[in-house]
């Protein structure tokens, strides 16, 4: 059975300051991100199937990655837990939309979380198989399954 790969652009808006770091990038300030997701798998046989010849509908994937990344960080002020609590708790009242993780909010870090959030998210025929992140137009992180 032929294996394809499939692939949804997606983008969003949020700003972040990267706590202790030694450049510009320790204020805050937004990118506008380009979130590509790619999976894998067979498309469907069934002729019974009304997604016949589809691996996923493109709808299905656009709803499965617009609920676990895009609505909630679309907008939103994204920090390490380790920065300091009055800038977080200043920015959560002023932005309305601030995440604080357990790790810094690297492109190469938000990439590894959002992984890990759609993989257990999609049909049980298909794969995560890679997911690219850009954080400007000329700079990206990279994640691939056979990697991890």
């Amino acid at each position: 059975m032929a294996k394809i790969r499939l692939t949804k652009e997606f983008s969003f808006e949020a700003a972040h300051a990267l706590y202790n770091y030694d450049g510009k990038c320790s204020r805050l300030h937004g990118h506008s991100y380009k979130f590509f997701v790619t999976i894998k798998g067979s498309p469907i046989e069934d002729e019974n199937n009304p997604k016949l010849g589809m691996v996923m509908d493109f709808g299905m994937l656009k709803q499965i990655v617009n609920q676990q990344i895009i609505n909630l960080y679309d907008h939103s002020v994204m920090f390490y837990k380790k920065s300091e609590e009055s800038a977080l708790k200043d920015s959560s009242a002023i932005f309305k939309n601030t995440h604080v993780f357990d790790f810094q909010p690297t492109c190469e870090n938000l990439i590894i979380y959002f992984a890990e959030k759609l993989k257990n998210q999609l049909p049980k025929n298909v794969k995560l198989h890679s997911l690219k992140l850009y954080e400007t137009a000329t700079s990206f992180a990279e994640w691939y399954d056979e990697d991890n």
